[in-house]
Order: structure tokens, then sequence, then C-alpha cells
């Protein structure tokens, strides 16, 4: 048995006791490191020197007041847009390579605060632009549960090596699904949490209006515990919300009597798979018999979602990386003639397909006259979106429905086919449009590979979706099944 099978409380009790050292759960980490990532290949960089000093740093301090908190010792992987002091920060580009930032994100250092160690850092999407983790400019990542599968993404290194058992718990970035579409492929927990809930300073940005980071666990409980360390208003990021963090595992309580779930026909209709939706009616039957009922709802303007998203993540996209010009660091072409010269082949060079491919978009739709017919036009149907479910929320306690419309599908698929890849995104961008928090818990299987059953709370009601989530999964026992790899 893996010391991360424990739940991340139990983790604490041994450490606090002495029984396990912190340095035992760093040598497990890389151990299992070791043995799958050139299978599963979920890393891009190890901080293994740093990490097993500050494991030897804490054994010392086990037992005493300064290692009250549960998350002490703790190993953690960051997917690499988050940025981190003294370790590279690619975004798996080749235009930020070589990238050594000099501060750390703000998570980064609550997480230092509540003595977590990094393992490394994470594999995801080229600067969060996609849904597969192939389109990293180093390497794809591949799914635990079959190797011949995608990770989803963009998160897909921070889902994968929590699935493989490389570390108890990661942090990803969601801007239209990147957290729990991942965790819903790989079996794992994820939550992108109300946007503004947790702080984006030191997130390289995709889109900053969609961006959040959130959480990646083995179970719901640790996911409750990691998000209440980063979670919280930053001097750093003006669109960090100044409202109470509540302590989320006291929400954990097994109580969902009486409990209103809306279902939206839109998530369990035509496009999805019917493996999916009958897991998802499963899992309704188990809350049932828990004391929550449900009902049909419609979303109407929910099947706008992609195409509005899309333009809203690559409008902001062109402007975000406008910054990557081979001048203040990063990439940088040689052999040019002149300025104009040196920013077509560095910004040609740097980037990838699916990254030149979004910044042409965006930059089309910011254009003059277009932005009114595209750029206006998808925010306004934003709006709507938005409206869509705070309506449906003022009656109901939470939405549910299918975290992706299928399993995951095989590696090279849908790379051909950037339509089919934006589409697997279809029910997670709705929650981000509409700035809502949203989880992914395990909610079954077929042909051998996880499924995701989806919960969507009120703004800054994270505790309800925890509630849900937890109920649910201590009914059922997927989220103990595990990888053979």
């Amino acid at each position: 048995m893996s010391l991360f099978d424990h739940k991340v409380a139990d983790l604490h009790e041994l450490i606090q006791k002495k029984e396990v050292k912190v340095s035992e759960l760093v040598d497990e980490s890389y151990k299992r490191i070791q043995e799958v990532d050139d299978k599963v290949k979920a890393f891009l960089a190890l901080d293994e020197e740093n990490a097993r000093a500050k494991a030897k740093e804490l054994d010392e301090q086990q037992g005493t007041e300064s290692a009250d908190h549960v998350l002490f010792g703790m190993p953690i992987g960051l997917k690499d847009n988050i940025v981190t002091k003294g370790i590279v920060t690619t975004c798996a580009s080749k235009m930020l390579e070589n990238f050594d930032p000099i501060y750390d994100a703000t998570v980064v250092q609550k997480l230092h605060n509540a003595r977590t160690i990094t393992i490394g850092k994470l594999n995801m999407d080229e600067f969060a632009m996609g849904s597969s983790t192939e389109t990293s400019a180093f390497h794809k990542t591949y799914n635990p549960w079959n190797l011949e599968t995608i990770s989803g993404g963009s998160s897909g290194g921070s889902a994968a090596a929590v699935a493989a058992g490389e570390i108890p718990f990661s942090l990803g970035s969601d801007t239209g699904g990147s957290i729990r579409q991942p965790a819903a492929f790989c079996g794992v927990v994820g939550m992108k949490p109300t946007y503004g809930r947790v702080s984006r300073f030191g997130l390289v940005a995709f889109a900053s209006s969609l961006d959040q980071i959130g959480t990646i666990t083995r179970n719901v409980e640790d996911n409750a515990y990691l998000l209440k360390a980063i979670a919280g208003v930053d001097q750093h990021d003006s669109t960090s919300a100044n409202i109470e963090v509540h302590d989320y595992v006291k929400a954990l309580t097994g109580d969902i009597k009486s409990l209103k779930i809306a279902v939206p026909k839109e998530y369990i209709g035509e496009g999805v798979d019917p493996a999916v939706r009958e897991s998802v009616l499963a899992a309704l039957k188990v809350l049932e018999g828990l004391g929550a009922t449900w009902e049909e709802v419609s979303l109407p303007h929910s099947k706008y979602g992609v195409a509005s998203y899309y333009i809203i993540s690559s409008s902001e996209a062109s402007s975000n990386l406008s910054r990557f010009d081979g001048i203040r660091y990063g990439y940088r072409a040689e052999n040019v003639d002149n300025l104009a010269d040196l920013y077509t082949k560095t910004r040609s060079e740097g980037f990838g397909d699916e990254v030149k491919r979004r910044i042409m978009l965006g930059t089309f739709a910011l254009s003059s006259g277009y932005y009114d017919a595209y750029y206006k036009k998808a925010q306004q149907v934003r709006t709507l979106i938005k409206n869509d479910f705070e309506n449906i929320l003022e009656k109901y306690d939470v939405i549910i429905g299918p975290t992706t419309p299928t399993p995951a599908y095989k590696v090279g698929e849908a790379m051909d086919d950037p339509l089919t890849m934006y589409a697997n995104d279809l029910l997670t961008i709705p929650v981000n449009l509409a700035g809502l928090p949203g989880i992914s818990v395990p909610c079954g299987f077929t042909n051998g590979l996880p499924l995701g059953l989806q919960i969507i709370g009120k703004h800054f009601d994270e505790s309800t979706v925890y509630r849900v989530a937890h109920a649910f999964e201590q009914a059922t026992d997927y989220h103990k099944q595990k990888p053979q790899l």
C-alpha cells in the first residue's frame, strides 16, 4: 500500500506521531515517478535537490507547533503555468523554455506557508490552449488508465500525476474545463472554484476573465483542505474577491436531505455518450437514496457556450500573449534584419500551431470592423448564459450533469480536427463563462476508462458543492479504484 493511499488528514496524524517522516513521503513520490513517469510523462521538471533538503528540515519539526497545518510536509505538483521562483516555468512552450521566474505565485507562497513540498512542474497544453495535453512543445502526457488514450487538458499532467500515485495532489488552472475534464478522464477529483476565489497573481494569463487556479486530488476531503489553503483575497490580484473563505472540511457532513438538484436536459441529450448518460442517471439515483430530489431543467443558451468561449478566450489570449515578443524575456529569434522581423520570427518559431491558431482568431475578432460583430456579441451571449444559471440556482441548490460528453479518446484522434476537440469542452465551458464553482468526481467506468460527474454551485458556495460531492463519494467506491500501471 502506498502512503498516498491514505487521506491527507491521516497522513498528517502519522507525521505528528512521528510514525512517518516527511522525507519518506518525498522518497515515495520520487520513487513512484522513477517507476511510472516514463510511461505517463506527467512531469516537465523535478526539483529533487530542494525538495529533499526541505524534507530533512521539516523532519526536525515533526510533532512541534510549526507542524500543525494539515498540509505540513505534503508533496505537491504544480501546473507549469504557475510561476515558481527557482524552478523553470515554461507553460509547455518553446517560447518560455528557459524562463526562470524571480518570484512565486500567490498560491505557491500560500503552499510554502502551509509547509508543503514542491516535487516538480507538470505538463500541460501549450499556454493552456488545448484539451488533451498533446499541444505541449515537449511531450504528450498519457492516461494512467490506458496509455493509448489522452489524459485530458490543459491540466493533463496535473490529473495524470495524481491518478498514477506520483503525488497526493496538484494544482491546475481551468479556463474552459481544464481541471474538471482531465480529472474526469483520469478518475480523480478536480475543483474549479468561483472566479475570484483564488488569486491569479503568478498564473501566466491565457484568458484573464475566465482563468482560475484550482485543485486536483484523490478524494473530496483532501480537495477541501487544499482549496482552503490557497483561497482568499490577494492585494496583488484586483479580481480576487474579499469574501470570507469557509472551512470547507466542516461542510463534509454527508447530509444532503431535501437538497434540490437541477439536471439540464442539454447536458444529457444529443452528443452525450450513452455510457456517460447512464452513469449520471445512476449517480442521481444514489443521491436520491441519500434524500435529495432532482428535476430536469433547461439552460437554453448553453448551446452557444463553445462559440462564445472561443471568441472571448482567443481575443484575451491574443492580447495577453502579445508580451512574448523576443525583447524582454523568453525565446528570441536569431539572424533578424529589423524589429518587425524580430517580432515575426520570434513568435513564428516560439509558438506552436494551436497557440498561433487562437492568436489569429482573437486578433481577427478584436480588429476594427469586426469587434462588434464577434467579441461584443460573444460577451452578450455570455451574459445570457450567466443569467440562465442564476435563474436555475435561485430555485435549486446545485446543478448536476456529466463532466465530459465521452470518456477519454485515443491519443492523436482529434489533433487534426480542432472543432471536435473544442466540442469536448461543451459541458464545462458555460461554468467558466458564468464564473461559477464546479467539481468533477468519479462516477463510473466504461471499457476500463473513468467517467466524471460534474456538480455546479452558486457563486462562492463551494461548501455546498463539496458537501454533495463528498456525500456521493462516500456512498460509492469509484474513488478507491486505481489504474494498474
